[in-house]
């Protein structure tokens, strides 16, 4: 059911276009590679060899990997509702 002007299935196509969107963004994002390094870049802690070997190309410890990971990481959204509000910004 869709609401307002749109028509039936507006929303759901909307929300699968920023879930499409999103994970073109994810796969974009550059893999490691080349030498593994055997010290965490960032503190200096000895990455282990089960990581290396799994990553090639790593160069963070896992507590720097995931500590980077949860920082929010600001990007450019689309507004596919076009509300009004959003126009006048």
């Amino acid at each position: 059911m869709a609401g307002g002007w749109t028509r039936d299935g507006a929303v759901s196509e909307q929300i699968e276009a920023s879930i499409e969107d999103e994970l073109a963004r994810m796969k974009a994002r550059r893999a490691p590679q080349g030498e593994s390094r055997t010290h965490c870049a960032e503190c200096d802690e000895p990455i282990p060899e089960p990581r290396r070997e799994a990553i090639p190309g790593v160069k963070l410890c896992v507590d720097c990997a995931s500590d980077r990971d949860t920082r929010a990481e600001p990007h450019g959204g689309i507004n596919r509702r076009g509300s009004k509000d959003s126009q006048l910004k």
